[in-house]
Protein backbone atom coordinates (compact mmCIF):
# COMPACT_ATOMS: atom_id res chain seq x y z
CA UNK A 1 0.00 0.00 0.00
CA UNK A 2 1.14 4.02 -0.81
CA UNK A 3 2.01 6.75 1.55
CA UNK A 4 -0.23 8.99 -0.21
CA UNK A 5 -1.72 12.99 0.49
CA UNK A 6 -4.98 13.65 -0.53
CA UNK A 7 -5.22 18.16 -0.59
CA UNK A 8 -8.68 19.53 -1.12
CA UNK A 9 -11.14 17.69 1.05
CA UNK A 10 -14.51 19.42 -0.66
CA UNK A 11 -17.53 17.89 -2.16
CA UNK A 12 -15.37 15.52 -4.40
CA UNK A 13 -12.21 15.22 -2.73
CA UNK A 14 -13.27 14.12 0.37
CA UNK A 15 -14.96 11.21 -0.31
CA UNK A 16 -12.34 10.12 -3.06
CA UNK A 17 -10.00 10.34 -0.28
CA UNK A 18 -11.86 8.49 1.66
CA UNK A 19 -12.06 5.76 -1.19
CA UNK A 20 -7.88 5.75 -0.80
CA UNK A 21 -7.80 5.27 2.69
CA UNK A 22 -10.39 2.25 2.12
CA UNK A 23 -8.06 0.99 -0.10
CA UNK A 24 -5.73 0.78 2.53
CA UNK A 25 -3.25 3.48 1.59
CA UNK A 26 -1.65 5.74 4.29
CA UNK A 27 -3.58 8.94 3.93
CA UNK A 28 -2.73 12.36 5.13
CA UNK A 29 -4.95 15.05 4.24
CA UNK A 30 -4.78 18.63 4.07
CA UNK A 31 -7.52 21.51 3.51
CA UNK A 32 -7.91 25.05 3.60
CA UNK A 33 -10.62 24.66 6.52
CA UNK A 34 -9.39 22.65 9.27
CA UNK A 35 -12.96 21.85 10.57
CA UNK A 36 -13.57 19.67 7.34
CA UNK A 37 -9.81 18.02 7.69
CA UNK A 38 -10.64 17.17 11.27
CA UNK A 39 -14.08 15.64 10.18
CA UNK A 40 -12.36 13.65 7.43
CA UNK A 41 -9.59 11.78 9.64
CA UNK A 42 -12.18 11.66 12.57
CA UNK A 43 -14.46 9.11 9.98
CA UNK A 44 -10.99 7.94 8.34
CA UNK A 45 -8.86 7.46 10.90
CA UNK A 46 -6.56 9.48 8.89
CA UNK A 47 -4.02 11.79 9.58
CA UNK A 48 -3.77 16.02 9.16
CA UNK A 49 -1.42 18.12 8.15
CA UNK A 50 -1.13 21.91 8.59
CA UNK A 51 0.20 22.71 5.29
CA UNK A 52 0.48 21.07 1.75
CA UNK A 53 4.37 20.89 2.08
CA UNK A 54 3.56 18.86 5.26
CA UNK A 55 1.09 16.88 3.94
CA UNK A 56 3.73 16.15 1.05
CA UNK A 57 6.58 15.02 2.94
CA UNK A 58 7.76 11.53 2.51
CA UNK A 59 4.42 10.79 0.22
CA UNK A 60 4.28 8.24 -2.71
CA UNK A 61 1.84 10.02 -4.11
CA UNK A 62 0.24 13.70 -3.82
CA UNK A 63 -3.95 14.13 -4.88
CA UNK A 64 -4.95 17.62 -5.21
CA UNK A 65 -8.84 18.85 -5.67
CA UNK A 66 -9.12 22.19 -5.47
CA UNK A 67 -10.92 25.43 -6.98
CA UNK A 68 -9.44 26.97 -9.52
CA UNK A 69 -5.90 27.71 -11.41
CA UNK A 70 -4.83 29.87 -8.68
CA UNK A 71 -5.73 27.36 -5.53
CA UNK A 72 -4.29 24.90 -7.37
CA UNK A 73 -1.10 27.26 -7.68
CA UNK A 74 -0.94 27.98 -4.24
CA UNK A 75 -1.03 24.28 -2.81
CA UNK A 76 1.47 22.96 -5.38
CA UNK A 77 3.92 25.98 -5.90
CA UNK A 78 2.93 28.40 -3.38
CA UNK A 79 4.49 28.83 0.33
CA UNK A 80 4.41 25.94 2.11
CA UNK A 81 3.29 24.15 -1.52
CA UNK A 82 3.59 20.34 -1.85
CA UNK A 83 6.32 20.46 -4.52
CA UNK A 84 9.07 21.87 -2.34
CA UNK A 85 8.34 18.69 0.25
CA UNK A 86 8.18 16.08 -2.61
CA UNK A 87 10.99 13.60 -3.31
CA UNK A 88 12.34 12.54 -6.90
CA UNK A 89 10.36 9.86 -8.59
CA UNK A 90 6.89 10.66 -6.58
CA UNK A 91 3.61 10.97 -8.05
CA UNK A 92 1.44 13.80 -8.19
CA UNK A 93 -1.75 13.80 -9.44
CA UNK A 94 -4.31 16.51 -9.96
CA UNK A 95 -8.56 16.23 -10.27
CA UNK A 96 -8.96 19.84 -10.20
CA UNK A 97 -10.71 21.29 -13.07
CA UNK A 98 -8.74 23.78 -14.25
CA UNK A 99 -6.80 25.50 -17.45
CA UNK A 100 -4.36 22.99 -19.94
CA UNK A 101 -1.63 25.80 -19.05
CA UNK A 102 -1.45 25.26 -15.47
CA UNK A 103 -1.65 21.23 -15.82
CA UNK A 104 1.09 21.85 -18.80
CA UNK A 105 3.61 24.39 -16.49
CA UNK A 106 2.77 21.52 -13.58
CA UNK A 107 4.35 19.28 -15.28
CA UNK A 108 7.44 20.95 -16.32
CA UNK A 109 8.07 21.82 -13.22
CA UNK A 110 7.66 18.37 -11.89
CA UNK A 111 9.73 17.01 -14.71
CA UNK A 112 12.72 19.80 -13.12
CA UNK A 113 12.15 18.22 -10.21
CA UNK A 114 11.96 14.36 -10.79
CA UNK A 115 8.35 13.85 -10.27
CA UNK A 116 5.73 12.16 -12.55
CA UNK A 117 2.76 14.41 -12.79
CA UNK A 118 -0.75 13.73 -14.31
CA UNK A 119 -3.50 15.91 -14.95
CA UNK A 120 -6.83 13.68 -13.96
CA UNK A 121 -10.05 16.17 -14.10
CA UNK A 122 -13.03 13.81 -13.46
CA UNK A 123 -16.71 13.76 -14.55
CA UNK A 124 -19.44 11.77 -12.85
CA UNK A 125 -20.30 14.75 -9.80
CA UNK A 126 -20.85 14.19 -6.21
CA UNK A 127 -22.67 11.09 -6.57
CA UNK A 128 -19.47 9.65 -8.92
CA UNK A 129 -17.06 10.71 -6.08
CA UNK A 130 -19.32 8.93 -3.12
CA UNK A 131 -19.82 5.75 -4.80
CA UNK A 132 -16.19 5.37 -6.03
CA UNK A 133 -17.62 5.39 -9.73
CA UNK A 134 -15.86 8.46 -11.66
CA UNK A 135 -14.95 8.71 -15.25
CA UNK A 136 -11.30 10.01 -15.07
CA UNK A 137 -9.35 11.85 -18.08
CA UNK A 138 -5.87 11.98 -17.94
CA UNK A 139 -2.83 13.63 -19.26
CA UNK A 140 0.60 12.62 -19.17
CA UNK A 141 3.48 10.77 -19.74
CA UNK A 142 2.70 7.11 -20.31
CA UNK A 143 5.42 6.14 -17.22
CA UNK A 144 3.48 8.90 -15.13
CA UNK A 145 -0.17 7.18 -15.74
CA UNK A 146 0.79 4.13 -15.26
CA UNK A 147 1.69 5.08 -11.64
CA UNK A 148 -1.37 6.72 -10.97
CA UNK A 149 -4.18 3.97 -12.34
CA UNK A 150 -3.70 1.45 -9.86
CA UNK A 151 -4.24 4.43 -7.24
CA UNK A 152 -6.93 5.92 -9.28
CA UNK A 153 -8.54 2.54 -9.31
CA UNK A 154 -10.08 3.22 -5.57
CA UNK A 155 -12.93 5.74 -6.85
CA UNK A 156 -13.03 5.22 -10.55
CA UNK A 157 -15.42 3.43 -13.05
CA UNK A 158 -13.41 4.83 -16.16
CA UNK A 159 -9.85 5.46 -16.51
CA UNK A 160 -8.76 6.78 -20.20
CA UNK A 161 -5.04 8.21 -20.83
CA UNK A 162 -6.01 11.01 -23.39
CA UNK A 163 -2.32 12.02 -24.12
CA UNK A 164 0.42 14.25 -23.07
CA UNK A 165 0.09 16.75 -20.59
CA UNK A 166 -2.74 19.05 -20.37
CA UNK A 167 -4.61 16.42 -22.44
CA UNK A 168 -7.21 15.63 -19.34
CA UNK A 169 -7.91 18.82 -19.23
CA UNK A 170 -8.81 19.86 -22.58
CA UNK A 171 -10.75 16.93 -22.62
CA UNK A 172 -12.79 17.87 -19.42
CA UNK A 173 -13.40 20.72 -21.41
CA UNK A 174 -14.71 18.66 -24.38
CA UNK A 175 -17.36 17.05 -21.92
CA UNK A 176 -18.03 20.35 -20.48
CA UNK A 177 -19.35 22.04 -23.67
CA UNK A 178 -21.23 18.60 -24.55
CA UNK A 179 -22.87 18.68 -21.65
CA UNK A 180 -24.07 22.52 -22.10
CA UNK A 181 -25.15 21.54 -25.35
CA UNK A 182 -27.38 18.58 -24.19
CA UNK A 183 -29.38 20.62 -21.18
CA UNK A 184 -30.01 23.26 -22.63
CA UNK A 185 -31.85 21.16 -25.42
CA UNK A 186 -33.35 19.15 -22.48
CA UNK A 187 -34.64 22.43 -20.87
CA UNK A 188 -36.32 23.95 -24.29
CA UNK A 189 -37.63 20.33 -25.39
CA UNK A 190 -39.72 20.14 -21.55
CA UNK A 191 -40.83 23.89 -21.15
CA UNK A 192 -41.93 22.60 -24.71
CA UNK A 193 -43.68 19.88 -23.19
CA UNK A 194 -45.28 22.23 -20.90
CA UNK A 195 -46.63 25.05 -23.24
CA UNK A 196 -48.65 22.46 -25.12
CA UNK A 197 -50.26 21.52 -22.36
CA UNK A 198 -48.70 17.64 -22.53
CA UNK A 199 -48.04 15.42 -19.57
CA UNK A 200 -44.58 15.64 -18.75
CA UNK A 201 -44.01 12.19 -17.44
CA UNK A 202 -45.54 10.78 -20.44
CA UNK A 203 -43.20 12.48 -22.58
CA UNK A 204 -40.62 11.74 -21.23
CA UNK A 205 -41.28 7.81 -21.22
CA UNK A 206 -41.96 8.19 -25.10
CA UNK A 207 -39.03 10.26 -26.40
CA UNK A 208 -36.15 9.40 -23.13
CA UNK A 209 -35.36 5.82 -24.56
CA UNK A 210 -34.56 6.91 -28.28
CA UNK A 211 -32.53 8.90 -30.05
CA UNK A 212 -33.26 12.19 -28.07
CA UNK A 213 -32.31 10.28 -24.28
CA UNK A 214 -29.02 11.49 -22.34
CA UNK A 215 -27.93 11.43 -18.95
CA UNK A 216 -28.97 15.05 -18.58
CA UNK A 217 -32.32 13.59 -19.91
CA UNK A 218 -32.89 10.89 -17.45
CA UNK A 219 -31.60 12.73 -14.67
CA UNK A 220 -32.57 16.07 -14.55
CA UNK A 221 -35.95 16.04 -16.61
CA UNK A 222 -38.19 15.14 -13.53
CA UNK A 223 -36.62 17.44 -11.11
CA UNK A 224 -36.67 20.29 -13.49
CA UNK A 225 -40.80 19.62 -13.73
CA UNK A 226 -40.75 20.33 -10.06
CA UNK A 227 -38.35 23.19 -10.33
CA UNK A 228 -35.82 21.60 -7.98
CA UNK A 229 -32.45 22.43 -8.66
CA UNK A 230 -30.67 22.53 -4.95
CA UNK A 231 -28.11 19.55 -5.82
CA UNK A 232 -25.42 18.91 -8.15
CA UNK A 233 -23.21 20.44 -10.23
CA UNK A 234 -23.28 24.48 -9.42
CA UNK A 235 -23.97 26.77 -12.33
CA UNK A 236 -20.84 28.77 -10.81
CA UNK A 237 -18.47 26.31 -11.25
CA UNK A 238 -19.89 25.08 -14.95
CA UNK A 239 -19.67 28.80 -15.62
CA UNK A 240 -16.01 28.59 -14.54
CA UNK A 241 -15.49 25.60 -16.84
CA UNK A 242 -16.93 26.61 -19.81
CA UNK A 243 -14.60 29.64 -19.54
CA UNK A 244 -11.73 27.45 -19.34
CA UNK A 245 -13.14 26.15 -23.38
CA UNK A 246 -13.59 29.28 -24.27
CA UNK A 247 -10.37 30.71 -23.42
CA UNK A 248 -8.60 27.69 -24.82
CA UNK A 249 -10.45 27.68 -28.04
CA UNK A 250 -9.05 31.72 -28.29
CA UNK A 251 -5.72 29.95 -28.54
CA UNK A 252 -6.40 26.59 -30.32
CA UNK A 253 -8.56 28.04 -33.24
CA UNK A 254 -12.07 26.28 -32.15
CA UNK A 255 -15.63 28.08 -32.95
CA UNK A 256 -17.20 27.15 -29.73
CA UNK A 257 -21.07 29.31 -31.07
CA UNK A 258 -23.40 26.84 -28.83
CA UNK A 259 -20.96 26.95 -25.44
CA UNK A 260 -20.83 31.46 -25.37
CA UNK A 261 -24.59 31.01 -25.67
CA UNK A 262 -25.31 28.66 -22.92
CA UNK A 263 -22.31 30.23 -21.10
CA UNK A 264 -24.17 33.55 -21.32
CA UNK A 265 -27.70 31.99 -20.38
CA UNK A 266 -25.57 30.63 -17.14
CA UNK A 267 -24.94 34.51 -16.56
CA UNK A 268 -28.28 35.19 -16.54
CA UNK A 269 -29.58 32.22 -14.36
CA UNK A 270 -26.93 33.66 -12.12
CA UNK A 271 -28.21 37.23 -12.07
CA UNK A 272 -31.41 35.39 -11.20
CA UNK A 273 -29.71 34.33 -8.06
CA UNK A 274 -28.86 30.95 -9.10
CA UNK A 275 -25.12 30.33 -9.24
CA UNK A 276 -25.15 27.55 -6.62
CA UNK A 277 -28.44 25.75 -8.17
CA UNK A 278 -27.61 22.41 -10.62
CA UNK A 279 -26.85 23.26 -14.30
CA UNK A 280 -29.90 22.05 -14.81
CA UNK A 281 -31.43 25.49 -13.38
CA UNK A 282 -30.64 26.76 -16.47
CA UNK A 283 -34.70 26.25 -17.72
CA UNK A 284 -35.42 28.85 -15.45
CA UNK A 285 -35.14 31.62 -17.81
CA UNK A 286 -37.61 29.98 -20.10
CA UNK A 287 -40.18 31.10 -17.94
CA UNK A 288 -42.47 28.78 -17.23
Amino acid sequence: MAKVSFIGLGVMGAPMAGHLAAAGHDVTVYNRSPDKAKAWAERHKGRIAPTPAAAADGADAVFTCVGADHDLEEVTLGRDGAFAAMRGGALFVDHTTVSAHIARRLAEEGARKGLLAVDAPVSGGQAGAENGKLSIMCGGSLEAFAAAEPLMQAYAARIVHVGDAGAGQTAKMCNQIAIAGVIQGVAESLRFAQAAGLNTDKVFDAISAGAAGSWQMQNRWATMARDEFDFGFAVDWMRKDLGLALEEARSNGATLPLAALVDQFYAEVQAMGGGRQDTSSIIRRLGR
